[in-house]
């Protein structure tokens, strides 16, 4: 439905060029973008901008500085919502097809520099390359899903109580959307707050980590290319803290969506306050993994490390807490140590590398010292527990058994590569351990059992339950979480709705 308001003198060429020139998709033209450099600007109204301060950018796997990004001042940040202000108008006024048009061309062109863009994301973040080439897939989805969702953003027409009105509702974009993302997907984090926003007709100030920047400012020029208009989207880059005052503070931003810490969020939430923003919060996880006594081991093995050592532990939804039945606890701990034993850390650019390096120092220090602790608690180290020979940044995947819930390695979100086994024996006592958090955004289970299956997913606190598998994640699912792990859902046709109101109309026929 188009934007209640909209007029013909209001849309610009940009709309015509996409409505009537839609078959330049298929142009030589549009596959000739070139690997780019990294960008060490910000991106603002359509133009690269620097500041007198600026950020260094490491590698975490080798510590070399890979670059600067300008330290942003408020009165760039308040340039950068100046722009969006302006350019909604021209935005929400365009068609859904025309703004499907250039995400449909942003998503091609990203795709041609798929390679590029992984290599960037290896580097700044540590992740290993095929891992990096799965998450550019991973985020491009949400562009193509939401491109298609802008054109079923469709009202409602309501019965009247009145034989001489009709009742309608409208959904339209909320306006200029705050968005902050994190560091450990610098590219499927942008895409997943992006698309949606701009599919929905909103503009954008999006602050990327300040860890790992050049993929968002990448995604930009790409996004210049594919023929957005200045202002639609703004990056700006700096020290997190005073841009999050700014997009909080500022009544014309209507809208925070942010991904990180539940600590942040909850700092987000009363800068926010003042103002009354329509928040969307992807907080922090204390995920469970419960196998019981009936699952098929080998699938629970495998996908228990796959949800583990993802991204080498460094994901919201990597299992926290890995509640194991007694009774298949042994031959269950022999079979993941064996498969431990085989993942190869190393470089992050070569292809056989399964675990790069955390993402930096701190990282190596919180990991280590949790593990310590809980070593002190009483849990035996299996495998790992230290830092790796590569030294760095790098940390042994490790394995620890003999935990217990009450451990601060099972309060708290470890994000490394330690696997953490308890023993359970009831099914209802692991269900109350397993709620016990103020988490809750993804929870596992492994068993073959459909009651059980059912009765778990019914009863566990969490956004989000997988079943024997370790991937909870899809562009088609809602993503996020409960509790102190937020609220707002991404991914899926509910996404769109977090970037859109509803107006009632009410329209009197009969004549007077």
């Amino acid at each position: 439905m188009a934007c209640s308001g909209s007029s013909q003198k209001r849309i610009p060429p940009l709309y015509l060029f996409f409505e009537l020139q839609f078959t330049l998709l298929q142009s030589e033209y549009l596959f000739m973008a070139q690997p780019f450099k990294r960008i060490e600007h910000a991106f603002i109204n359509g133009q690269w901008i620097n500041s007198k301060n600026s950020l260094e950018v490491l590698n975490p796997a080798t510590g070399e500085c890979l670059g600067k990004i300008p330290d942003l001042s408020s009165l760039d940040i308040t340039q950068a919502i100046d722009a969006a202000e302006q350019a909604f108008h021209l935005w929400a006024s365009t068609t859904p097809l025309a703004r499907a048009n250039i995400l449909l061309r942003w998503e091609t062109l990203i795709l041609e520099n798929k390679e590029a863009l992984a290599q960037l994301l290896s580097m700044e973040g540590g992740k290993p390359i095929a891992e990096a080439r799965a998450e550019i897939d991973y985020g491009v989805s949400f562009i193509r899903w939401f491109a298609e969702e802008a054109r079923r953003i469709n009202g409602e027409v309501i019965p009247s109580e009145a034989p001489d009105k009709c009742a309608m509702v409208l959904k339209q974009p909320i306006g200029v959307v705050g968005a902050i993302t994190p560091w450990n997907f610098p590219h499927a984090m942008i895409t997943r707050k992006c698309a949606p926003a701009l599919a929905a007709g909103c503009t954008l100030v999006l602050k990327p980590s300040e860890l790992t920047p050049f993929s968002a400012l990448a995604l930009a020029q790409l996004a210049l290319e594919a023929g957005l208009p200045k202002g639609v989207l703004n990056i700006v880059t700096g020290t997190a803290e005073p841009i999050g005052k700014v997009l909080c503070e500022d009544t014309r931003v209507k809208k925070i969506s942010f991904t990180g810490s539940t600590q942040v969020g909850k700092w987000l939430m009363a800068q926010s306050a003042s103002t009354l923003k329509r928040l969307s919060l992807e907080l922090g996880g204390n995920a469970p993994l419960i196998i019981f006594e009936d699952a098929h081991l080998d699938n629970a093995v495998e996908e228990t490390l796959r949800a583990k050592f993802r991204n080498n532990g460094q994901t919201c939804v990597c299992p926290n807490r890995i509640f194991v039945h007694q009774s298949i606890l042994p031959i269950f701990t022999e079979k993941l140590l064996t498969r431990i034993k085989t993942l190869l850390v190393g470089n992050p650019l070569e292809e056989n590398t399964q675990l790069g390096p955390l993402i930096n120092e701190k990282a190596v220090e919180k990991v280590e010292r949790l593990v310590q602790d809980a070593i002190a608690q009483g849990a035996h180290c299996l495998a790992g527990g230290k830092r790796h020979a590569l030294n760095g940044n790098y940390f042994e995947p490790t394995l620890l058994t003999h935990a217990h819930p009450s451990m601060r390695i099972c309060q708290e979100e470890i994000f490394g590569p330690v696997a953490t086994l308890i023993s359970f024996t009831a099914d209802e006592k692991v269900l109350t351990s397993a709620n016990s958090t103020p988490a809750g955004l993804a929870a596992y289970l492994f068993t073959e059992n459909p009651a059980r299956i059912w009765h778990m997913t019914e009863n566990l606190e969490y956004g989000m339950v997988a079943t024997n598998t370790g991937m909870v994640s899809s562009v088609a699912m809602p993503f996020g979480g409960v509790k102190f792990s937020g609220f707002g859902r991404e991914g899926s046709s509910h996404g769109i709705e977090e970037y859109l109101y509803l107006k009632s109309f009410s329209w009197k026929i009969k004549s007077y």
